[in-house]
């Protein structure tokens, strides 16, 4: 059985294309059974996001499934297969497994090492189930992905440094207070920054929060979003003596926060500690603020310098989590390997109790009346000697299927005793000659998938 992706990221298209193919989760099931419906494909997944649509398929002819998908995007978008096909991309196999294996461990992400594609990879998985549209092999695929993004984290902490500039407030926040639990903040602004940086602090313990803008309505509806209190924009600093944390990210072209003000708000706190995060460009915040006594101010250059060291960190994780990521790519496709042999197996026992059932059959009519112990004595002796010849070579056979010579020694076996096989067929071609010896002269098991693969598309093999 072969794996195979075609998707749309980031990289690859503009916003208005991946809105165009993308799939809201409340109606997915009825997509993905549709898919399935379609020519060439026996299982598949679909992974959508805000920044990427990826269609992974077990296929049963690869040229036949891909072509179905192809379709099926163009369906769901209203768009041109022509146009799709130039602001997407596709794997097969090898390479398709890889990639999903990246994106699970947040490799592929806008943000290096991010989170949240490890659950969003899960649910995936978790409605192609419910639909009843994936099958072994994709059940494998993605919990294998799914145990290795796990890994990547737990043994890389790629995910451990912020690198976004929210994140990296909060991290600053912690250094300077030491703990947030139960601290104040107040937010000047209301915009996207602003509330990410909230978001964030309430998350580590932040308990109160403050909202104030000009515009008072958004003020209201952002203080809403954390259970806080939006309050009139003239009275910023009144309530600036009773906060631990400021953060401002506004729209001014001027500053909102002067040294003069702010002066006076820490003569009215008693000089107590107070942290301002200016995460506005231009800022918000006259930087002879960060000369008074008690008060510590950060800028977004400071932010900046904090998510360029933690980026560095997770790009050396990143290396470590390639190396990870190899190994479990081997070790799946060493799984699917041995699944080809499955088949050959499979009705060679199917050919031999049939021989076995004939041969019975022919030796009781010989002998005559037989009691029941003595039919059950010799088909007892039958029993044994067909599973006494069998052992070895399913046994060698399964040893071999994770070896370069795999195919080889499937393929000889089929020959020797003539066995038919669904959606396998050997043939003698000269064309494949090339292919053989590099099969005979390679090392692992991903070698020998490259390989395989090459020759079930040549012959039209479904495995």
């Amino acid at each position: 059985m072969l794996i195979a992706v075609i998707g749309v990221n980031h990289r690859t298209a503009p916003l208005e294309v991946r809105e165009k193919l993308s799939f809201p989760e409340y109606n997915i099931t009825q997509w993905l059974t549709k898919l399935q419906a379609l020519p060439g494909i026996d299982g598949c997944a679909i992974l959508s996001t805000c920044n990427r649509t990826e269609i992974y398929i077990a296929p049963v002819e690869l040229d036949t499934g891909m072509s179905s998908v192809w379709g099926f995007l163009a369906e769901k978008s209203g768009l041109d297969i022509s146009d799709i096909k130039n602001y997407t991309f596709s794997h097969t196999l090898y390479d398709a497994i890889r990639h999903l294996f990246r994106v699970v461990a947040g490799l592929d992400s806008m943000i290096l090492g991010e989170t949240q594609i490890l659950g969003q990879v899960k649910r995936t998985y978790e409605m192609a189930l419910e639909a009843n549209t994936s099958n072994v092999v994709l059940n494998t695929l993605f919990q294998q992905a799914i145990t290795t993004g796990k890994r990547v984290r737990t043994e890389t902490g790629i995910d451990q440094n912020p690198v976004s500039i929210p994140y990296a407030a909060v991290e600053l926040a912690k250094q300077s207070l030491e703990s947030l639990i139960g601290c104040s903040v107040l937010v000047i602004g209301a915009g996207e920054m602003s509330e990410l940086t909230v978001v964030n602090l309430v998350a580590n313990g932040v308990s109160s929060v403050i909202v104030s803008n000009r515009s008072h309505d958004r003020a209201v509806q952002l203080a809403e979003k954390f259970n806080g209190r939006a309050v009139k924009f003239d009275m910023l600093f009144h309530y600036m003596t009773q906060a631990d944390i400021v953060i401002s990210s506004t729209a001014a072209s001027h500053y909102v926060i002067k040294s003069p003000d702010m002066k006076r708000v820490m003569e009215q706190r008693g000089n107590r500690n107070i942290l301002m995060v200016d995460i506005a460009v231009p800022r918000d915040i006259d930087p002879e603020v960060d000369k008074i006594e008690g008060v510590t101010l950060y800028d977004v250059d400071d932010l900046q310098n904090v998510v360029d060291a933690n980026l560095a960190e997770r790009r050396k994780a990143a290396v470590v989590a390639d190396g990870i990521i190899e190994e479990e790519l081997d070790a799946f496709m060493c799984w699917l390997s041995t699944r080809f042999v499955v088949p050959t197996i499979t009705a060679l026992k199917k050919r031999a109790e049939e021989i076995k059932q004939r041969e019975l059959s022919r030796a009781f009519n010989r002998l005559g009346d037989l009691d029941d112990r003595e039919k059950k004595i010799i088909g007892s002796l039958a029993n044994s000697i067909v599973n006494q010849l069998l052992h070895s070579p399913v046994v060698k056979l399964k040893k071999y299927a994770v070896t370069p010579e795999g195919h080889l020694y499937t393929e000889i076996l089929q020959n020797l005793f003539n066995l038919e096989v669904e959606g396998q067929r050997t043939q003698n071609n000269s064309q494949l000659e090339p292919i053989r010896k590099k099969m005979i002269s390679g090392s692992n098991c991903t070698d020998w998938h490259h390989v395989h693969t090459a020759k079930a598309m040549e012959s039209g093999s479904k495995e």
